[in-house]
């Protein structure tokens, strides 16, 4: 019922999935605020898109939410380690 919906979200989250790459390959990092924060809402937009069967969109939104959460650990542990 909501196949193009679906469509359009996906590739749009896949997009800022991959756009976040060369940030999770970096030395520099987000703040931890930043990325918590954003990982949070994506993940309550998964579950959200999940609700509406929307399969595709809620792939591609936990992958771009699991990228944030990379990146709160990277940034927790590089405070751990001040090289």
């Amino acid at each position: 019922m909501h196949e193009w919906q679906d469509i359009v979200l996906a590739v749009g989250q896949l997009a800022l999935a991959i756009a976040l790459v060369p940030t999770v390959l970096s030395h520099h990092k987000p703040a931890l605020w930043t990325s918590t924060i954003t990982s949070a809402v994506l993940v309550l937009f998964a579950v959200t898109y999940a609700s509406l069967s929307l399969w595709y969109s809620t792939f591609t939104t936990s992958l771009a939410a699991a990228m944030w959460i990379i990146l709160a650990a990277q940034k927790i542990l590089q405070r751990g380690n001040p090289s």
